[in-house]
């Protein structure tokens, strides 16, 4: 039954869909390293015992061979008393040939018992040959399983701070943004551009200014010049009347 509730052990977790059951884990991280310590203790359980298999099979295989080695040793035994029961009666001793021949009746009674023994042992050791067979392949399966959950839990972990990483960039992007060095120095820059603005029409003022001074100073000039005229003209027309009389 342990047997076989091993083997039951093992055959679900060879089944068992790691994809499948990351996609419905919350957290696939935690089920991820729950499955490595599952199946690490499993492979341990599995160790013991195909270990124990193992070991029972051996001294099963070892009695078998003994068995074997003393049903030939036997039936030599039983060959050498029948072979000197056979001198002896030649020999014309039937007495020591027949105590002989009982001899080799003992040894070949041992050596059919031993032989039984060693026949009735064959299946069990086959059928559990193949227990073992199951149970190491098996065992082995779920090692290849746990490297894949291994590797999976590394890839899984090393996406996760690959997305921690994205995620601390995107927020510190965001932070500029909302914090627009840029939007600062436009704000700056367009002061500065008011300000030279502000200038460049006080400038303009000031400029229309002087223009209109130069203006009134040479509507001024035209005046002075046109009475300087008029009494010039006074001043030659009196002459001329002068003159005529």
């Amino acid at each position: 039954m342990a047997k076989q509730s091993i083997i039951g052990r093992i055959s679900q977790l060879l089944r068992a869909n790691i994809n499948a059951l990351l996609d419905q884990a919350e957290d696939p991280q935690l089920m991820l390293d729950q499955l490595v310590r599952d199946y690490t203790n499993s492979i341990a359980e599995a160790e013991s015992a195909v270990a124990q298999t193992i070991g029972n099979l051996r001294l099963m295989e070892q009695d078998h061979a003994e068995d074997v080695a003393a049903a030939a040793d036997w039936g030599r035994k039983a060959l050498a008393a029948s072979t000197k029961a056979d001198e002896l009666r030649a020999a014309g001793n039937a007495a020591d040939a027949d105590k002989f021949d009982k001899l080799a009746k003992l040894a070949i009674g041992k050596q059919i018992t031993h032989e039984n023994e060693a026949k009735t042992a064959e299946p069990l050791i086959a059928s559990q040959t193949e227990v073992v067979n199951r149970l190491k392949a098996g065992l082995d399966g779920m090692r290849e399983k746990l490297s894949e959950l291994t590797s999976k839990r590394d890839e899984l972990i090393a996406r996760a701070k690959t997305a921690q990483a994205q995620e601390k960039v995107a927020d510190a992007l965001q932070s500029i943004d909302v914090l627009d060095p840029t939007s600062e120095l436009g704000r700056f820059e367009e002061k500065i551009r008011r300000q030279e603005a502000l200038v460049a029409g006080k400038q303009e003022v000031a400029a229309s200014t002087l223009d209109a001074q130069f203006e009134s100073l040479e509507e001024l000039d035209k005046q002075t010049e046109v009475e300087a005229r008029l009494a010039a003209l006074k001043t030659g027309g009196a002459q001329a009347i002068t003159d005529g009389s």
